[in-house]
């Protein structure tokens, strides 16, 4: 109803003082006019460290008001709006600059001819974040030149474990000059992260219709853990090559740098083989859903502009099915009834008595190794391997006892190790270097086999059972190095319905953001926490594809990259305000995040948790 019309300004004078704790904002304005439908009637004023919600009805109220975006940016004494939280030195000024979006300039100390390809790409996807921030709104026209001068001291474009990921973002500027952006870092990846920094303390305020920057801005930041990522199944189901991109276009947003992808499985072998085409002829769904080594190799250069190194995986012996049956190298392939001899259907392991076994994986990693080219590491898989299938096979059974061997545990592991030795020295004489390896915790990853058959200076352990298992503990005694997935905190697709039976699925209950918040890494490797490496949320798509991915995903994943980048001492709660403002982020920028709360609580910061006393 218009019964009563309200006025309110339109110009925008800013003038921010602080306040104990808090930060708040003074408005002047000089231009009145009525209201239209479209003209916003609430605005925000930071109280005792919170944004509240206020109507734009009387004077005493318009002079306390901004926008939620600029309150949030500064009313919070933990870290405003950016996700993840920096580890450095952080100091936030208290002032905001109208900026022009299309007047930004790009300046180097140096020229990398070799970075600017990747350098063109952060550019391009760093506009497209500022365009989004006012996706149907109307801009003001004007605001200050933006200018960002870069300095990098190697052209080096290697990520890995060792990569120096940090980087230092300055921001200066007044009303009467341009706004000076400064980023310094030891390489690209570096660098690319200031910039994603600099996206979020870039906002649009809604009351002026205008991109702002916050100004007198120093942060020094490096992330916590070498190995920050997502373990995406795109076997179960197919995923197509848009929502991977959008998938790794979302990991960059918060940081992470790894996409281990597990590409096929015993349902499907989506990967074009080319010296070996049966496999995806017989084992893809479609003839369109598949994976090219034009493709795959589009998708490893698109993620390393976004500081990301995609690790592939080939999961065997066991998890082989789908288009290897027509190779007749695999022993118990869709053996019924199936959970005699294995953990989902269809069954199938490969047969490691049959040496043309090992002639197919040698081809098999040496085009891999193409398409995969910036990896240094490689993921063997090595899970779930079912000892009742081969032993279901006469052949592997008189190939055993010819060499003396029994039908017992021990002997199928020394079966396993015959497997496992001869595909590494395969893998080795097609990549052409000793790579580290990345396995899956397994029976050959516990005593007494670990210490006979796995030599921890070359392999790495991914861990997938649950946080708590002692398993880890005597891994790392051992001196491995290990990355975490414990399906009890880091397994996105638990808590839906059974598949394979009724109910819930086999891990569930769901497991929310928080409790992948307060997934505590260093708690888990205790005095050997230097040997975790990081951690992958792992996603199996045997009830999701790319319709469900993002939902399934995200924010979730976003609450294990800042347990990654920053390693926080504090829990979820102190997080809990800024994940709703990233949420929104996530939504912005076109993905499909799930919804955590009504929109409501995050208009009225703190007043939805239970316990606000722990805020």
């Amino acid at each position: 109803m218009k019964s009563s019309l309200v006025t309110r300004t339109m110009l925008a004078a800013s003038l921010i003082a602080i306040i104990g704790t808090g930060v708040y904002v003074v408005i002047a304005y000089t231009h009145v006019h009525d209201y239209s439908e479209s003209t916003p009637v609430w605005g925000y004023r930071c109280v005792d460290s919170r944004c509240e919600k206020v109507a734009l009805d009387a004077n005493d109220t318009l002079q306390k008001a901004v926008s939620l975006s600029v309150c949030r940016l500064y009313c919070n004494e933990i870290f405003g709006t950016l996700w993840p939280r920096p580890t450095g030195e952080y100091r936030l000024g208290n002032n905001l600059i109208h900026i022009n979006a299309y007047d930004i300039r790009y300046q180097w100390d140096k020229s990398y001819e070799v970075l600017s390809k990747n350098w063109d790409a952060s550019v391009e996807r760093f506009r497209g974040q500022l365009m989004n921030k006012a996706s149907g709104e109307e801009h003001k026209s004007g605001g200050k030149r933006m200018v960002v001068n870069v300095a990098v001291d190697t052209d080096s474009l290697v990520l890995n474990h060792g990569t120096d990921e940090s980087y230092k973002l300055a921001i200066t500027g007044s009303e009467t000059g341009d706004v000076s952006v400064k980023i310094s870092a030891n390489n690209y990846f570096g660098a690319r992260h200031a910039l994603e920094t600099l996206s979020q303390l870039i906002v649009f305020d809604d009351l002026r219709n205008e991109l702002q920057v916050v100004s007198d801005v120093e942060i020094q930041d490096a992330p916590v853990f070498p190995h920050r990522g997502v373990a995406l199944d795109t076997s179960r189901n197919y995923v197509d090559l848009k929502s991977i991109k959008r998938t790794i276009d979302t990991l960059a947003m918060v940081k992470m740098n790894v996409f281990h992808w597990h590409i096929t499985d015993s349902q499907s072998f989506p990967l074009v083989i080319k010296s070996h085409p049966t496999l995806h002829t017989y084992g893809a769904y479609s003839r369109k859903e598949i994976y090219t080594a034009e493709n795959v190799a589009d998708v490893v250069q698109y993620a390393l502009a976004r500081g990301i190194r995609v690790i592939p995986e080939l999961d065997a012996p066991a998890h082989v099915g789908e288009g290897w049956e027509k190779t007749n190298l695999t022993s118990c392939f869709n053996f019924q009834p199936w959970v005699k001899y294995c953990v989902e259907p269809p069954c199938g392991q490969l047969d490691p008595t049959n040496d043309k076994v090992y002639d197919v994986l040698e081809d098999i990693y040496r085009e891999m190794n193409v398409m995969f080219s910036n990896s240094d590491l490689f993921h063997m898989g090595g899970d779930e391997v079912s000892l009742s299938c081969w032993n279901s096979s006469v052949e592997i059974q008189q190939w055993m006892k010819s060499k003396g061997w029994g039908l017992e545990e021990a002997d199928f592991l020394k079966l396993w190790n015959h497997f496992q030795s001869n595909a590494l020295e395969r893998l080795d004489k097609s990549l052409g270097d000793n790579r580290p390896i990345v396995m899956w915790t397994s029976h050959l990853t516990e005593d007494p086999y670990v210490d006979q058959y796995l030599d921890k200076n070359r392999y790495i352990i991914q861990i997938w059972t649950t946080g708590d298992d002692p398993k880890l503990t005597k891994l790392l005694e051992k001196g491995f190095r290990v990355i975490i997935s414990n399906y009890d905190a880091l397994y996105l697709d638990c808590g839906f319905a059974g598949w394979v039976q009724g109910g819930n699925n086999w891990c569930s209950p769901y497991i929310g953001w928080q409790k992948i918040y307060n997934n505590d890494l260093k708690l888990m490797g205790g005095p050997y926490s230097s040997q975790v490496l990081g951690a992958e949320g792992a996603l199996w798509t045997e009830q999701a594809d790319q319709l469900t991915l993002d939902a399934r995903l995200w924010p979730r994943l976003s609450a294990l990259a800042e347990r990654l980048w920053t390693d926080p001492r504090g829990g979820w709660e102190l997080a809990d305000s800024r994940m709703l403002i990233h949420r929104e982020r996530l939504v912005e920028n076109g993905i499909a995040a799930e919804s955590l709360q009504p929109k409501w609580c995050l208009q009225n910061e703190g007043n939805c948790p239970m316990d606000q006393g722990r805020f």
